[in-house]
């Protein structure tokens, strides 16, 4: 296995398994991956299967405007939710190849109730 190849596996599997959801769409908004805790989030929306559709076919027209927005500018976008009593940092952000906006990326975090904030300098 080549060096490439072996990161490419460790890094499938290290965002494969983490507890946070994540989402990875290209230009057109296709969806292209969803890690496990992705496809268990949104299971009563089809869970795997909604790889390889389009996110345009599961979002509200105001959060299609906003993706379509992101993938014009780049800038990214951050919230908080509470879903099913659980609170969860939702992070979404373009992704690049050869510094042209590929897609975006949605990771979507559990937080405890009590987040503790550290000023670092």
């Amino acid at each position: 296995m080549s060096e490439f190849a072996e990161l490419a596996a460790a890094l499938l599997a290290a965002v494969g398994s983490l507890e946070a959801a994540v989402t990875i769409c290209d230009a057109g908004m296709k969806i292209l991956y969803m890690n496990s805790r992705s496809i268990k989030t949104f299971e009563s929306s089809g869970g795997r299967t909604l790889i390889g559709g389009n996110l345009r076919d599961c979002h509200k027209p105001a959060s299609i405007e906003r993706m379509e927005e992101m993938l014009r500018t780049g800038e990214p976008n951050s919230y908080t939710i509470r879903k099913a009593g659980v609170k969860k940092l939702i992070w979404q952000s373009v992704w690049r190849i050869d510094g042209r906006i590929a897609g975006l990326v949605e990771v979507s975090i559990p937080l405890p109730e009590i987040l503790p904030h550290f000023d670092r300098d």
